[in-house]
């Protein structure tokens, strides 16, 4: 069975809502895609790193521009 599909497996056993089944598989096909379509067994903490730190700096920018450097630490 393919990992999206062992994913929305688990996410239905679990009762979880289509929209939270929708957003985990595009955060998942996201992190393959930006890896250049490696399967995530064969990543570590490394890949996730690389993948998490622009979100990061983005959602930091986003604060500063929302709200100015005053809330952001």
């Amino acid at each position: 069975m393919k990992l999206l599909d062992q994913v929305r497996e688990v996410i239905r056993k679990k009762h979880y809502s289509i929209r939270t089944e929708q957003a985990y598989i595009d955060w998942i096909k996201k992190y393959i895609l930006f890896h250049q379509k490696r399967h995530p067994k064969d990543m570590g903490e490394n890949e996730i790193a690389r993948f998490i730190s622009p979100l990061r700096l983005n959602r930091k920018k986003i604060l500063v521009l929302k709200f100015g450097n005053s809330l952001v630490f």
